[in-house]
């Protein structure tokens, strides 16, 4: 088993005080395609919010880097300062509301794994990816029906 090569280190400067200023929402992301960690700064502007959200795959950790604000689940409201940090375990409702002067944050969690294509997860439901089975040899007229026996042009009786 090979161990995947490093990637190189991603340095940030401080973001200057009023980088985004007003705004609401993801002001840098963490982009190498060969990272295993999602990382953003979050900024949302005073007095708004990101609305109750539910995680359902992955923990997240919440670090304040300025502002204030306060974050809320079912269980608790818990206030947001700089150097707040907030573990956020997988299946944790929360939202987010910044204060007065705004605030900015940023998460960290595994990287969501590519979407997979797997089996139908019904059986039976929708079409199968291939109808030869359903084409008539005789006139090549393709049943209508999943469960016909011979062809309704011709009268033949159908490959399956």
């Amino acid at each position: 088993m090979s161990t995947p090569a490093p990637a190189a280190p991603v340095f940030l400067a401080p973001p200057h005080p009023d980088a985004g200023e007003g705004r609401t929402g993801v002001v840098w992301a963490l982009g190498d395609r060969t990272r295993d960690l999602d990382a953003n700064l979050v900024r949302i502007g005073p007095g708004a919010g990101i609305g109750e959200h539910t995680e359902s795959v992955l923990g997240v950790l919440l670090v304040v880097v300025g502002g204030t604000g306060e974050l809320r689940t079912p269980d608790a409201t818990v206030a947001l300062v700089p150097g707040a940090v907030a573990w956020l375990p997988a299946g944790t409702t929360r939202s987010v509301r910044a204060g007065a002067e705004g605030l900015a944050y940023t998460t960290a969690h595994r990287r969501r794994p590519p979407l997979t294509i797997g089996p139908a997860p019904h059986a039976g439901a929708g079409e199968p990816a291939c109808l030869l089975d359903r084409v008539c040899t005789e006139c090549g007229r393709l049943a209508t029906e999943s469960d016909a026996r011979h062809c309704s042009r011709c009268g033949a009786r159908l490959p399956h």
